[in-house]
């Protein structure tokens, strides 16, 4: 277990993919890190919303799951033992002087009442804290039928599964869990959807069930979810389906929770930043889905290298005599190095 006092050289906030290449990244420049996220596991938004998912826009990969895509980030970043503290939020940051020469002062704080002390911070934030949008009609039944994210599409196998949902991550998994769920239903409530076109059109052409302009309405099952009831938005009527299995795709909300309140600029709830992915901040840098800046496209391709920048960049402020340059990997062997954990 991890001590209540780590000093490292870097703080990287947020564990999706732009978080952990920066992992590996300040490890690469020999800098000591330590990796903070509020979710149980590290990938962020890949892991909890579509760990099974092909992505398609990775440079390098035709197709790779969301999943593995994660697990190679993680391994990575192995060899420089990065120190993750997971299931924790980071809710303060202040500036203290440190007896160490090495270390500037930044020091964070956790719920969990753990302080990491930095010299620099790189946030990945993506957009930050995220909670998905209720089923008021089935909040009694999660965790015993409903749920919000699949983690693995193997336990819905030989199920008869509904969906509730008209974006991209309902139609995702109903094309996902075709061939392995006995059933599939999908209810929205509207007739159009937000979805990506080609995904409507695989869907409606595909053994999924669509039914539009209908809402959940009940769901029954003492200890698991057995049936669910549907209610026209045209006529009233209602429907029963039995399932056993309910994913809720309605989205979710998001927030920046505590970071708001550091005094960095935001821009419609992202962070702004300038070339070097500073945020005006003196050690404070930022990447990924989370920064603005004129041009900002938000792919995880992207946040790559945003995150490569902001943690050359961290590199010569924490040593201005470092080059900004780090060198080709090629040219460097990786090395095992232990993060500074102190009890």
């Amino acid at each position: 277990m991890l001590s209540t006092h780590i000093q490292v050289d870097v703080a990287v906030v947020g564990a999706g993919p732009a978080g952990l290449y920066a992992a590996y990244y300040a490890g690469f420049r020999g800098l000591s890190v330590a990796v903070i996220d509020s979710l149980p596991e590290p990938g962020g938004q890949v892991s909890a919303l579509y760990p099974e998912k092909p992505i398609y826009d990775v440079a390098g990969f035709p197709a790779v799951r969301g999943r593995d895509l994660v697990h190679s980030l993680v391994e990575q970043a192995a060899p420089f033992s990065p120190a993750y503290l997971l299931g924790d939020q980071v809710v303060g940051l202040d500036r203290r002087p440190h007896a160490d020469q090495g270390v500037r002062g930044i020091v964070l704080t956790t719920a969990d009442g753990r302080t990491v002390s930095c010299g620099a911070v790189v946030l990945t934030a993506g957009i930050g804290t995220f909670r998905p949008r209720p089923l008021p009609a089935g909040e009694a039944h999660l965790g015993r039928g409903l749920m919000y994210f699949v983690p693995t599409l193997a336990e819905l196998a030989g199920r008869d599964v509904m969906i509730v949902g008209g974006g991209d991550s309902a139609f995702d998994w109903a094309l996902a869990l075709e061939q392995l769920a006995r059933s599939v239903t999908l209810v929205h409530r509207r007739d159009s959807f937000r979805a990506h076109r080609h995904t409507v059109d695989q869907v409606l052409a595909s053994s999924v069930r669509v039914l539009t302009k209908r809402q959940v309405h009940a769901v029954h099952g003492v200890d698991q979810v057995e049936a669910v009831d549907v209610r026209s938005d045209e006529d009233g009527t209602v429907e029963s389906h039995a399932v056993q299995a309910v994913v809720a795709a309605l989205g979710f909300t998001a927030d920046l929770g505590p970071l708001a309140t550091w005094g960095l600029t935001l821009e419609n709830r992202n962070i702004v930043v300038d070339t070097a992915m500073s945020t005006g901040l003196p050690g404070i840098y930022a990447a990924g889905d989370v920064t603005a800046y004129p041009g900002k496209v938000r792919l995880i391709s992207v946040g790559f290298g945003e995150a490569a920048t902001a943690v050359n960049n961290a590199a010569t402020y924490l040593d201005p005599d470092a080059d900004l340059f780090p060198g080709h990997s090629t040219d460097t062997a990786a090395t095992s190095q232990s993060s500074r954990v102190l009890a």
